[in-house]
């Protein structure tokens, strides 16, 4: 075995210290039929990853992806692949913890006794249950009962060439365009590009739906030699129109010459260093046919290196323009509706680096969600080489993007303050309230007992919060401590904003709610339980300005464990087939796809550990459902029912505490409490019938098996969709 980026604490202890810890063993030296390796006791979530060296090296795509775990059994079925050199185990892709163990094997026989000894000592309490998975070749017998048995290789390059094939299944012998002239322009400015890199887009136009589509290379007062050969040579190329310009007059002014000659009821906007993957424009077509009040489409994208070699993804959520005031997600590629688009005047100048950004904004304001249309195809290439633009000059890119959003959410005139996001490079557009009127939040706290939590609680909220306007509602449902009975009577002197409801009576979450939302008299209320940890300041008000955005009638904030791990970052539906916190117990600093997690997004649900609603909502939604819903889910089922009211659900980071998940109630591991859970789980299935459900904050090429999602294969291809729940 060798190892690199690692650091041994004891005889089995192990620190990662960097971004690409490693194990390597050499099998040949070895000569084992089976490789068993176990982690244990780590200090957070792993994402370990497995590759396999046939005698040519491992390559960066042809990982194999492990289930998310701190306690993990992994068994090698090296016999199933016949000859393999070396065996590389990859435990986690950031700084951690852990205990490692290596075993070898001969027979199968030997393997099923271990694995059965550690789930006989994790059934007697001895240790963690360790999540089990066989690596073997697909469809090779060995230890096929033997833990879950891991799919073929799930790397971005083998998932995309399948998609392709399933795309080819679907449209290929379409007949050509029978329309009178393009359905599509793409418009493409162009500068100095490298004939390879002209090349690769014509080809890749070339295989689409002819007549379909026509493509406008756009050339911004080329100098060099080979580009202005090029494109010469292609000026008679069938459905390609080439524009030359005398001088250099910048991008947009390019883009927008090329949107004048564009016939197309649709224009899109290509790079010159990129290209469209097989069948985009097939799918593009079956998508506006089948949605025809569409006004703006836009799709999945595949990152490729230099070559236009794909490399991973940019797997995105239907159309949300609360993450879009964060990051420009969207991207490639986007259409827009020709009359629209020119009717804004296109590009404009003076936003270099962000055009497209500023563009999306002006552009998206005022659609309704039904207009706008995500589909979940990958049907961009997008080079990712160091040289673009956007990437060289990043500074400026990002100072027009932030100009170009505090335009957008001006109020009055006058410009919003945009700063940096947690990741300094994304955006964070502030709000506050006309003359700093704040409104009345009514905080209902569900406890009993407890006088650790709430004495800190009750500490964090007067004196650690500097929300201006507040009630405390605590709604207690039989308190006996009288440490905590003398604290309510002290916190009543101090503070009139305090008061309490002690009823006497078996747990019900949904039902101690509800009656802190009768007794509520604040503009919003904000359900918080017992067991939150104040860490900034500022966290309350950064909840209440969020409801700035249109629509918004919930939020829900960034919650921590105490040991920094993240545990809620937003909830899915769907998630381990009902509804789960992704990325649970990934690193504090985790930032998600495409940096997400490092700004506001619109969910389908929160958790009601920390939510705050609006009067307007509470009106229309109602109460928490205390029959179907008294401990579980019930803030899942009323994000729900806000959400197919009309009220947008809107999760920040930027509000960020600590949870400590449950430390007030006891133990749920009881037969009765399990047998509830298990109908409360249920009862939410059906209800939203969520085996079939796509929550439209995540993407359908997302496995929902594991809270840290991976890509899967679907038996089709999925459709465009809104943003609605």
């Amino acid at each position: 075995m060798r190892r690199s980026g690692l650091r041994r604490l004891g005889w089995e202890s192990w620190q990662a210290t960097n971004a690409d810890p490693l194990f390597v063993f050499v099998t040949g030296f070895l000569r084992a039929t089976y490789i068993i390796l176990e982690v244990a006791d780590a200090d957070q979530t792993l994402d370990p990853r497995i590759y396999i060296d046939f005698g040519k090296g491992f390559e960066p795509d042809d990982e194999i992806e492990l289930k998310h775990t701190r306690d993990g059994l992994y068994v090698i079925a090296l016999r199933s692949f016949g000859r393999v050199h070396h065996v590389r185990f990859d435990p986690s892709s950031y700084p951690s913890r852990f205990r490692f163990r290596a075993f070898i094997a001969y027979d199968e026989k030997s393997v099923r006794a271990f694995v059965g000894g550690r789930l006989r000592e994790a059934a007697r309490g001895e240790r963690a249950a360790p999540l089990c998975e066989t690596i073997a070749r697909p469809g090779a017998p060995e230890l096929s009962d033997v833990g879950a048995r891991v799919a073929k290789v799930r790397g971005a390059t083998p998932h995309f060439e399948q998609v392709i094939a399933m795309a080819n299944a679907r449209y290929a012998g379409a007949p050509a365009w029978a329309g009178e002239r393009p359905a599509f322009s793409f418009v493409t400015p162009v500068y100095d590009a490298p004939a390879l890199y002209l090349d690769q887009l014509l080809d890749s136009f070339r295989i689409q739906r002819a007549g379909a589509y026509e493509l406008i290379l756009s050339d911004d007062g080329s100098t060099s030699r080979e580009t202005i050969d090029w494109l010469e040579r292609h000026r008679d190329t069938p459905h390609v129109t080439v524009l030359r310009a005398a001088q250099n007059a910048g991008i947009a002014v390019a883009t927008n010459s090329g949107l004048a000659a564009a016939r197309g009821d649709w224009v899109g906007f290509i790079d010159h260093d990129d290209a469209l993957a097989p069948f985009a424009v097939d799918a593009l077509l079956e998508t506006i046919e089948r949605t025809p009040g569409a006004q703006f489409v836009f799709t999945d994208e595949i990152v490729a290196d230099a070559k236009l070699q794909p490399r991973h993804y940019s797997l995105k959520p239907a159309f949300d323009p609360v993450l879009l005031s964060g990051v420009n997600y969207v991207n490639h590629l986007s259409l827009y509706r020709r009359e629209r688009l020119q009717a804004l005047g296109g590009l404009r100048q003076g936003y270099e680096g962000s055009q497209d950004y500023d563009l999306l904004l002006r552009y998206t304001r005022g659609l309704a969600t039904e207009e706008i249309v995500h589909l979940p195809y990958p049907a961009y290439l997008w080079r990712r080489d160091g040289k673009s633009y956007s990437v060289s000059f990043l500074d400026r890119a990002t100072t027009s993007a932030r100009r170009s959003l505090a335009e957008s959410y001006a109020v009055d005139g006058a410009p919003a303050v945009v700063e940096p996001a947690r990741n300094a490079d994304l955006h964070r557009v502030r709000f506050a309230p006309k003359d700093d009127a704040w409104p009345l939040v009514s905080i209902i706290v569900p406890s009993r007992d407890s006088f650790a939590l709430v004495s800190r609680l009750f500490d964090d909220l007067t004196l650690r919060s500097d929300y201006p306007r507040m009630e405390i509602l605590v709604v207690d449902n039989g308190t006996k401590d009288e440490r905590v009975l003398d604290l309510y009577e002290q916190m009543k002197a101090a503070h009139p904003f305090f008061s309490v409801d002690i009823v006497e009576e078996k747990f019900n979450f949904a039902r101690q709610v509800n009656r802190g939302l009768r007794a509520a008299r604040g503009d919003c209320v904000l359900l918080l339980n017992n067991d939150i940890e104040v860490i900034d300041a500022g966290w309350l008000k950064e909840m209440v300005s969020c409801l700035a955005f249109p629509s918004t009638g919930i939020v829900g904030a960034r919650l921590l464990y105490p040991n920094g791990t993240l545990q809620h970052a937003g909830v899915i539906m769907g998630l381990g087939s009902v509804a789960g916190h992704w990325f649970c117990g990934m690193p504090g600093d985790y930032p998600g796809p495409m940096g997400r997690l490092d700004v506001r997004q619109s969910m389908a649900a929160v958790t009601g550990a920390c939510m705050l609603i609006t009067r307007a909502c509470l009106e229309a939604v109602g109460g928490l459902d205390e029959e179907n819903f008294a401990i579980a889910y019930n803030d899942t089922d009323y994000c729900m029912r806000a959400g197919r009211a009309g009220f947008r659900v809107v999760w920040t980071p930027f509000a960020t505490l600590y949870h400590h998940e449950s430390a007030s109630r006891g133990s749920d591991e009881t037969n009765a409490n399990i047998a509830r859970f298990r109908r409360e789980q249920d009862t939410l299935r059906k209800k939203y019938d969520l085996v079939g459900y796509v929550d439209p904050a995540f993407n359908p090429w997302y496995s929902r098996d594991n809270a840290t999602p991976r890509l899967q294969l679907l038996s089709s291809l999925p459709p465009g969709r809104h943003f609605r729940v």
